[in-house]
């Protein structure tokens, strides 16, 4: 037979690990310094813009009025 289970622990760990995952994305998400946030931000801007640099050929956006 199977083991006996408590429905009540059961639910609390399954909670408990729920909320250990949480926190270890809050902890990658939130756990930079003020200077690392800045450093990524300006990497990755500098990233998007030689990225866009690079494109052959620019993006025709359509004219979004009326055309009389």
């Amino acid at each position: 037979m199977g083991d006996i289970v408590n429905f009540r622990r059961a639910r609390k760990a399954q909670a408990r690990r729920k909320d250990e995952e949480q926190a270890q994305e809050n902890r990658v998400r939130f756990g930079l310094s003020k200077a690392e946030r800045q450093f990524a931000e300006k990497a990755k801007s500098l990233a998007e813009r030689r990225l866009e640099g690079h494109r052959l050929e620019a993006e025709i956006k359509p004219e979004s009025g009326d055309s009389k």
